[in-house]
């Protein structure tokens, strides 16, 4: 079976790190992906996907980065469910990454830069 996912996208916030109880570093982001076409009105439409990442990409990607930033992903799907405190079954689809490049420059570079350019 395959089960491969290749994104290229910004994040929506700063990433925060996370541990797990046996001190593993984890952050969750949220990775804008552009959609390849046009709506009827014109307009190009955004996926908003959930992304975890993992041990040194997690601690790389919160260190450089921060809401904006532009990231590629190779990474899997995961599906997992839960039981929230109303006792409701709550179902996630994410993607689990297993490698992350650093795309773009931070946005307060680019940001910079178009200043003194002008």
């Amino acid at each position: 079976m395959i089960n491969q996912v290749t994104l290229v996208g910004r994040l929506t916030r700063d990433p925060e790190l996370k541990l797990t109880q046996e001190g593993v570093a984890l952050t969750n982001i949220t990775l804008a992906v552009n959609r390849n076409y046009r709506s009827t009105s014109g307009s190009i439409e955004t996926d908003f996907v959930q992304c975890t990442l993992w041990r040194r990409a997690a601690e790389n990607t919160v260190q450089y980065c921060q809401k904006g930033s532009i990231i590629g992903i190779i990474g899997r799907i995961q599906t997992r469910n839960y039981e929230n405190s109303e006792g409701k079954r709550v179902y996630v689809t994410e993607v689990v990454a297993d490698s992350v490049r650093f795309l773009g420059g931070r946005p307060v570079e680019d940001k910079e830069i178009a200043a003194t350019n002008a």
